[in-house]
């Protein structure tokens, strides 16, 4: 059997969490706090389950000192499911029903092509072929007609990530951060709702976490599905049907370890080194291996790299990836669009555990670097 502490899985979502929270949550599976019922088996009715909800809730505004003109809601769906719920609740804030698109990679894309179902979208940003940077301001082109702004704040595929909040004019901000959500410090208050699906971050995959201006609520469409209408979940809860219990539990935990790990600012100190540590590791590899973004929008969490020049060589980024795995390097491989590959550097993820890889890269360079060139 392979040990657990051999492996370190680099895997983009759903990714490794913090041994501590594994185990709590498996002690729950069978006897959830002495009350002879598995956590997969509570009533999202009972009294244990409200308390689950109260403290997931209270424990991330106490990490983000979110204002109480903010309701945060648990949802089905996952990220892909705002892409709808976001256009439903707010495309009708204003009369012409537009709204900004910010397209930076292959989520952002997606959202923008979703929201077309419900109004019109204007592209902020020139269309581009390969998603390796932000374009300059002096190309944005926001409509003052637009309900919301909507961006992708770290591309988790693309490895393009925001190191600024964008400025609209006062146009409400929507953001979804599900590869980048609570690895750093940000102002919730520059915000109208921000997004996170669990699974790289904050937990298991199963459930979205919705921090939304509360005068942005009760906006939308009379045909917004139950599940996903702002209003009525904020009205009920969270519990409009019964909501993804375990997901939002593990959440929970998750939320408990970031605070006891100082917070987003402890977060940020630590996923700060390990970014540097593995782009120092790249950049002074003399070109073996070669970073596909722009130094300025480099991502914390998603590093995507090649192998001996930017189009790559397959070949030895197989041998990369196979030769990794024997390490107990796992899931190194570039997503299938954008090909080469990536390291997901995600919360529980420790600076050692990014050390072994950066030495596994320098040991792989040495013994391939004459065959590259």
């Amino acid at each position: 059997m392979t040990s657990r502490n051999s492996i370190v899985n680099f895997g983009p979502g759903p990714a490794k969490m913090p041994i501590e929270v594994l185990e709590r949550a498996q002690k729950s599976l069978i006897n959830f706090e002495n009350t002879g019922i598995g956590i997969l088996e509570l009533s999202h009715r009972s009294t244990e389950f409200a308390r689950i909800l109260r403290s997931a809730e209270t424990t991330l505004r106490e990490i983000l000192s979110i204002p109480n003109t903010y309701r945060v809601l648990f949802l089905h769906g996952g990220g892909c499911g705002q892409f709808a719920a976001i256009p439903l609740n707010l495309m009708g804030l204003k009369v012409d029903r537009v709204a900004d698109y910010l397209v930076t990679g292959y989520w952002s894309a997606a959202a923008a092509k979703e929201a077309t179902k419900y109004g019109r979208v204007n592209a902020v940003l020139p269309k581009a072929k390969r998603y390796t940077t932000i374009p300059t301001k002096d190309t944005w082109t926001l409509s003052s007609e637009a309900s919301y702004a909507y961006y992708c704040a770290n591309e988790t595929i693309d490895g393009v990530e925001f190191p600024f909040v964008p400025e609209t004019n006062g146009t409400p901000i929507v953001c979804d951060m599900s590869s980048n959500f609570l690895s750093k410090h940000f102002d919730i208050s520059k915000f109208g709702v921000v997004f996170a699906g669990a699974q790289k971050n904050v937990g298991c995959a199963g459930v979205a976490v919705v921090i939304a201006r509360e005068d942005l609520i009760g906006q939308g469409t009379s045909k917004i599905p139950c599940i996903w209408d702002y209003q009525k979940q904020t009205t009920m809860e969270s519990c409009v049907n019964t909501p993804p219990t375990f997901s939002i539990y593990v959440m929970s935990l998750m939320f408990d370890w970031i605070k006891s790990h100082g917070g987003t600012k402890g977060m940020g100190t630590l996923n700060d080194a390990k970014a540097r540590l593995l782009y120092n590791t790249i950049d002074e590899s003399n070109g073996f291996y070669v970073s596909t973004v722009d130094r300025e929008y480099r991502s914390w969490m998603n590093v995507p790299f090649r192998i001996g020049g930017f189009g790559g060589d397959e070949a030895r980024e197989k041998q990369f990836i196979a030769e990794a795995e024997k390490r107990g390097l796992t899931h190194l491989k570039g997503h299938r669009s954008v090909g080469g590959l990536r390291a997901s550097l995600y919360n529980a993820i420790t600076y050692e555990d990014v050390k072994k890889l950066t030495d596994f890269m320098d040991d792989f360079q040495l013994n391939n670097e004459e065959r590259i060139n």
